[in-house]
């Protein structure tokens, strides 16, 4: 879907390697042939294209604007600037490369901080050095070495500490290593995870809400169920070692077949709110923008990536909820068009969410390769 203008801009920068950049010359809808026109939101809303970014997974914005970006298959980690002030990212540098599924992103103090499947990687003063990135550090290799649900979302939280998801190694498994399905934290300076919630299946997604601190979190469910078990889950932490079911009840309602044998449901912490099966809600973000009506003041934006083994696919959307406390009350579709429902082929695939300094929205899409731009204007027809 690329031109060929834009496939030997790539190549170039592929092949300059670590210390590589471009800088885009003409608007990205030049460049890319992506049917934009097919993404429906609600009035006054309107989405671009930000970048180009192979694989487009987590992202996190430092102050000074530069947004850094993970992804999984291609396992490189780039950082996107908008130089002339344009909405556009038209300079991309590829951070590191070669890395093991570097899904997760977070900045802190100047430093870039990288997830890999087992270990946390720290490239010092990164904003000084992104045409020549130094070496990482490593800050904590003892994670994990599975691959599957090995990718990580990470964070750092009010509290200073980063967080760090463990997902099931497997798609429903119950291992004895208490770190597996679970929600980690650690010190970046004196690192030794510790755990703060456990029976969550696999969260590449999570925020914290602005007016109480609390950690909310999406939660991939299990597969081979059938089309409509069990439910993807909206989760809350607000008490110390709660349990969210995994693997023994999936969705607050479902007990597994095998490991659900003599458990109850009632003992685990049920979901703030319940997704459809298999949408696979990944990213999600607590809007505290000042572009958006009044009406979305603290409402969270959670992507869908969509389905990958469901007869009908499901997800593939960006929805919007309210809540009231710990209670969301309803949800609705925010944006969609990525899937066609009649042919059943997708051109897009959401995964995460983040809020500009301005109030718009930047969403990831890995399966597009960009990252694009929601913004919003009144009064427009």
């Amino acid at each position: 879907m690329k031109t060929k203008r834009f496939l030997i801009l790539g190549i170039l920068v592929v092949s300059l390697g670590i210390m590589a950049s471009f800088k885009l010359t003409s608007p990205l809808s030049d460049t890319l042939n992506l049917p934009l026109e097919k993404i429906k939101l609600p009035k006054g809303f309107k989405i671009a294209i930000y970048a180009h970014v192979p694989n487009a997974r987590s992202m996190v914005l430092s102050e000074k604007g530069t947004l850094f970006v993970g992804n999984r298959s291609e396992d490189n980690v780039y950082a996107v600037q908008d130089t002339n002030g344009d909405k556009i990212g038209d300079k991309v540098y590829i951070i590191d490369k070669g890395l093991k599924v570097p899904n997760g992103v977070a900045f802190k103090e100047g430093d870039l901080y990288v997830a890999e499947v087992s270990r946390i990687l720290k490239y010092e003063n990164i904003e000084g050095h992104l045409a020549n990135p130094p070496e990482p550090t490593v800050i904590f290799d003892g994670y994990p070495t599975e691959r599957h649900h090995g990718w990580k979302y990470i964070a750092f939280g009010p509290d200073g500490l980063l967080y760090v998801p463990v997902g099931a190694p497997c798609n429903v498994c119950d291992k004895d290593n208490p770190i597996y399905a679970s929600i980690t934290r650690i010190n970046v300076d004196n690192p030794s995870p510790e755990i703060v919630a456990k029976g969550v299946r696999n969260s590449v997604g999570f925020d914290w809400e602005p007016k109480t601190g609390k950690l909310w979190f999406t939660d991939n469910g299990r597969d081979m169920m059938g089309d409509d078990v069990p439910p993807c889950e909206l989760n809350v932490i607000t008490t110390a070692n709660q349990h969210f079911g995994f693997p023994y009840c999936h969705g607050g309602e479902v007990l597994d077949p095998k490991f659900g044998k003599g458990k109850e449901c009632d003992d685990y912490t049920a979901p703030a709110w319940k997704f459809g099966a298999h949408v696979a809600p990944l990213g999600m973000v607590f809007y505290e923008g000042n572009m958006f009506p009044k009406s979305f003041d603290n409402d969270i934006f959670v992507a869908q990536h969509g389905s990958w083994n469901r007869s009908t696919k499901s997800g593939y959307v960006i929805m919007v909820l309210d809540h009231t406390g710990k209670t969301v009350n309803n949800a609705k579709v925010f944006a969609s068009g990525w899937l066609n429902k009649e042919t059943q082929k997708s051109w897009g695939r959401p995964v995460d969410i983040i809020t500009m300094p301005d109030g718009s929205l930047l969403v990831s899409d890995d399966y597009a390769d960009v990252i694009y731009r929601i913004s919003y204007e009144a009064n427009v027809n």
